[in-house]
């Protein structure tokens, strides 16, 4: 299978990865920018803008560990199983 190997293999890893960055990102900038909505209209200080920061950072952590698990376990034995 050329498909497995080559340029076209390593663009695609490329891709997935980049993709993977982005998913993390805009995670913890979602939550920071939903927790600083969040100040301005409660007009608090900044509490929820910290625990929108962390909180999307933990949850774009742990989105990312499992997909990324995933994907190992498919690449490991193949799309189908090992078939």
């Amino acid at each position: 299978m050329a498909a497995d190997r080559g340029p076209d293999k390593g663009m695609a890893m490329g891709q997935k990865y980049f993709a993977v960055g982005l998913k993390f990102a805009g995670g913890i900038i979602l939550f920071m920018l939903g927790g600083l909505g969040l100040d301005r209209w409660l007009h608090t200080i900044p509490l929820f803008t910290i625990a929108g920061t962390i909180g999307g950072a933990v949850l774009s952590f742990l989105s990312v560990y499992w997909q990324l698990a995933a994907d190992k376990d498919v690449d490991a034995n193949g799309p189908a199983g090992g078939r």
